[in-house]
């Protein structure tokens, strides 16, 4: 069985290029456009990873993602931003992200950091 994605993004054109990468490459996917909507998902789906965009209305990524960790403190998450800032990178690997991507999206980079993140176990907290 594949993996099954979560793309959690506001933007139908980042959905639907990341949509079209993932199932491309074997995976199942399902679509979340708000942070809301993503909870509610991963409740009901409990994908194998969330592709996480960070800005987002009414509630934004890093508020999300340490609300999927509370749902299921294995969740692995990818966050996936045009915002290059170390900083930024940097607060939502302490927030528990397992990685990230940047967009515009590059397939070989997308489709390298998922395969890295679904073979590595989250560690222990």
């Amino acid at each position: 069985m594949s993996a099954r994605i979560l793309i959690v993004d506001d933007s139908g054109f980042a959905r639907r290029v990341l949509r079209q990468i993932l199932e491309n490459a074997g995976y199942a996917v399902d679509e979340a456009t708000d942070g809301y909507e993503a909870l509610e998902r991963y409740r009901l789906f409990k994908p194998s990873l969330v592709l996480l965009d960070m800005i987002m209305a009414p509630i934004n990524g890093l508020d999300v993602l340490p609300l999927v960790l509370e749902i299921d403190p294995e969740a692995k998450i990818i966050v996936a931003s045009a915002d290059v800032q170390e900083q930024t990178s940097a607060s939502t690997v302490k927030a528990g992200a397992a990685g990230w991507i940047n967009k515009p999206f590059e397939k070989s980079e997308v489709l390298a950091t998922i395969s890295s993140v679904l073979e590595t176990a989250r560690p222990c907290k």
